[in-house]
């Protein structure tokens, strides 16, 4: 069944102003400030000198310690890892404080990737620091890690975290004490692991009763500090952030999200602990450089440092001087930011608000029906067309990162592009594009009003959906959807040609914007451009309710004939036109600027793995498309099942030259038998310097229980099918080596054990060629790794 033909009345929209050119300017005016507002109020703040005043945070003073920190990679376990220990502890003392190290081996919970069971642990050694309060409450911990990757020196993951709290420590103590003791926690191990953070939540003396947990991070280099995760029943940690943090940045969108993700920081080990509640902060711009040798201080944008320690300080004195006793709400809070602030409500508004939402957008239509300005027909046509800029704009985006992948391969492996700007500009071209012409297209046909409110009314089902699904995420939808919808009603009521109608839907319009504008802003930088689809959803979102704003932009709707009607269809063609031309002019730029160059090198991974055993060696990389520098050493594909250790994933693999590298001793301290039980003791020790070492024992045996320097594990069984079963890896392992018990269950045959150890660098190895200047090292906890590996029966 079609739809009807248009006809003047029922081809309205929801405002017809007199002087429709400086209406839709004023509009046009209007949404533009307030974007602007929403921009700048999100832009990071001016660092502060060095000279700044003693009790205030200031990123100059705190740079000098990145520079400290960040001098070259201090994986866990490393030399250089123990000078920045050192540094750390040396800054804290010199304050006064209380300062301890806490040595021990501890576990990160969860499953060994690539085993059917086994353990991770790390040997750890935190710098644990107490400002005493006055008159405690509880504890506020300020927590971040001074470990970096083994590939890059972490000039801001995580020397941002850990100087922001040294300089927030020095703030601090000089001014007067707080009522809480405040506890500095620098942890270990954390790119391992979390094992640093975990044995101090686990097994330190001021852990035991919980607290306020203030973790810092940074995944990136630049871009606003966002408050990204908390604790449950957040809402009077919400509070606080909003009241104390000086720019407060964050959505409870985000922490919906990223408790649904798999990603983990320090602060999971604080949250499976009993009695602690916090928030998670970090800025995540600039995510090219993430984990690779370019994190370096130059790298680092001073004003993010300057954010990150303002909101770190100004939580760290209002927490300090509040009741910690009771910090549970009960529910969790809706947060957004708006300029000048962050905008809250209690969670249990959520549901009632979206039902109010979807109720007055059915009000909407039915009295825009009965007005006159369209007819069910065409509400139920505007609804369902609607669908299509939704679907198409996302869609669109992918394929158009898909395009822009095939012409530049080295993307694949970054988080994000050295320079995303003309890439994401692209992206939202692409969307203004998709939803301009749509409505072009449909328009004259269905009507402004009905396709107004058939947008409105998938912002109000998406709102429910998301209500009941994703209550911290449904205020995106909702809060658009109510506005647009009061806006509507309130033109209807309004006569037509009068000047409430268009300033009731500018006032909508500019609700939106505040509202949606900022998740555009983030999830770019967030989800990098491999999933811009996303950030494209919530631009088309912004745009359905914006569009009585720009059916204002069209010439007149309604009732026009032979030139005049061809004139107006390709004047409201002109605005998708240049919004598509925009689209592929930026995305040429982005290809034009940002090259791989030596100051931004394609990135490429490659590692070594040896079989001491049998003398055998090959080159392994995770590229699926591999550089041309890659290619020299790998041409096929295997499964790495005799290197356990590395995974259970097919990687690409080519021959290589044995190297003169010797496996990790294995010495076998006590072989007892106990009923249907043997318990097997040994040591495993490195031969060479290593970040790591494995023990993995094999597919047929079931390892009831073990014991790993000192430490209890659960013991598993192997796989079907599995060539190696449990295993347990170590990093950090101590120069005296590992000492391991296995409690295996009814052996009556020998036991294959498969011992492995890895460092970190491949100059030296027969057939390796140094990088060219234009060709760089990824992100991986795997870039450069040598593995060597031996089988031992026993």
């Amino acid at each position: 069944m079609g739809v009807p033909p248009p006809t003047r009345a029922a081809d309205r929209a929801l405002t017809r102003p007199r002087r429709r050119t400086l209406a839709a300017l004023a509009a046009l005016a209007a949404l533009l400030a307030v974007g602007g507002t929403v921009a700048y109020d999100l832009d990071t703040p001016e660092p502060a000198p060095a000279d700044a005043p003693a009790d205030e945070f200031s990123a100059g003073r705190a740079y000098q310690n990145v520079q400290a920190i960040a001098t070259r990679p201090h994986p866990a376990g490393s030399p250089a890892n123990d000078q920045v220990r050192a540094h750390v502890e040396s800054v804290l003392r010199g304050l006064g404080l209380e300062t301890t190290v806490q040595d021990t081996v501890a576990e990160e919970a969860g499953q060994l990737s690539g085993a059917a069971a086994g353990a991770t642990l790390a040997r750890v050694r935190n710098v644990v620091a107490r400002l005493p309060g006055t008159d405690p409450t509880g504890k506020v911990f300020l927590v971040a890690h001074y470990d970096s990757v083994q590939s890059g020196p972490g000039g801001n993951d995580d020397a941002a975290g850990t100087s922001t709290i040294l300089e927030v420590a020095r703030a601090l103590t000089a001014g007067p004490r707080p009522r809480n003791d405040v506890v500095f926690v620098l942890t270990d191990a954390e790119e391992a692991c979390l094992c640093g953070a975990s044995a101090f939540a686990a097994d330190h003396p001021l852990a035991a009763d919980g607290g306020v947990v203030l973790n810092l991070e940074a995944r990136g280099s630049t871009g606003p500090v966002i408050m990204f995760e908390t604790s449950r029943d957040n809402a009077r940690l919400v509070d606080v952030f909003g009241r104390a943090a000086p720019h407060p940045v964050g959505t409870s969108f985000a922490v919906e999200i990223y408790r649904a993700l798999p990603n983990d920081t320090d602060f999971t080990a604080f949250l499976d602990r009993a009695g602690f509640v916090g928030l998670n902060s970090a800025y995540i711009d600039g995510g090219a450089i993430y984990h690779t040798p370019l994190d370096t201080p130059a790298a680092m944008d001073r004003a993010s440092l300057q954010q990150h320690g303002d909101n770190a300080l100004g939580l760290a004195r209002e927490f300090g001087r509040s009741d910690l006793k009771d910090l549970g709400a009960g529910h969790d809070a809706t947060y957004f930011p708006v300029p000048g602030g962050l905008a809250r409500y209690p969670g249990w508004l959520v549901l009632p608000l979206a039902l109010a939402a979807l109720a007055a957008v059915l009000a909407l239509g039915w009295l825009a029906r009965r007005r006159g300005r369209t007819t069910y027909g065409r509400l139920a046509a505007g609804f369902g067309l609607a669908l299509v800029p939704v679907v198409a704009a996302p869609l669109a985006a992918q394929l158009l990162w898909a395009g822009i992948t095939a012409v530049r391969p080295g993307y694949a492996e970054l988080l994000d592009p050295y320079r995303p700007t003309w890439y994401r500009l692209a992206v939202v071209a692409l969307a203004a594009a998709i939803l301009v012409a749509w409505y072009a297209l449909t328009r004259r046909r269905v009507g402004p009003a009905a396709l107004a409110i058939g947008g409105l009314g998938w912002l109000a089902v998406l709102g429910v959906v998301l209500a009941v699904l994703v209550p911290g995420g449904a205020y995106l939808t909702t809060l658009p959807a109510l506005a647009g919808a009061a806006a509507g009603l309130v033109a209807l009521a309004s006569r037509i040609d009068g000047p409430w109608p268009v300033v009731a839907v500018t006032l909508a319009g500019a609700v939106a914007v505040v509202i949606l504008l900022p998740p555009v802003v983030l999830l770019f930088p967030a989800l990098g451009m491999a999933m811009g689809g996303v950030a494209a959803l919530v631009a088309v979102l912004l745009g359905l309710a914006a569009l009585p704003v720009l059916d204002l932009l069209h010439p007149e709707a309604g009732g026009q004939r032979g030139m005049v009607a061809a004139r107006a269809r390709r004047a409201g063609a002109l605005p998708a036109v240049a919004a598509g031309l925009a689209a592929v002019v930026f995305a040429g730029v982005g290809l034009a600027v940002d090259r791989f160059d030596a100051a931004h090198p394609v990135p490429t991974h490659l590692m070594y793995a040896l079989d001491a055993g049998t003398g055998q060696a090959r080159w392994l990389s995770h590229e699926t498309a591999p550089q041309p520098w890659t290619a020299g050493y790998v041409d096929g594909v295997t499964g790495v099942g005799d290197f356990p250790g590395l995974g259970d994933t097919e990687l690409r693999t080519g021959p290589a030259q044995a190297a003169n590298l010797p496996a990790p001793r294995l010495e076998i301290l006590a072989d007892t038998r106990s009923g249907e039980q043997r318990i097997l003791r040994v040591r495993l020790t490195p031969q060479r310097p290593v970040r790591l070492a494995t023990l993995h024992v094999d597919g047929a045996t079931v390892v009831e229980s073990a014991t790993v320097n000192g430490r209890r594990v659960a013991g598993g069984r192997p796989a079907d099918g599995a060539d190696w079963g449990f295993g347990v890896v170590f990093h950090a392992p101590p120069p005296e080596g590992i000492e391991i018990t296995l409690v295996l269950a009814g052996v009556s045959r020998p036991t294959m054990l498969r011992a492995m150890d890895a460092s970190d660098g491949l100059d030296g190895i027969p057939g390796f060629r140094p990088r060219p200047p234009t060709v760089g090292v990824v992100g991986s906890h795997s870039s450069e790794m040598l593995a060597v590996a031996r089988t031992y029966p026993v």
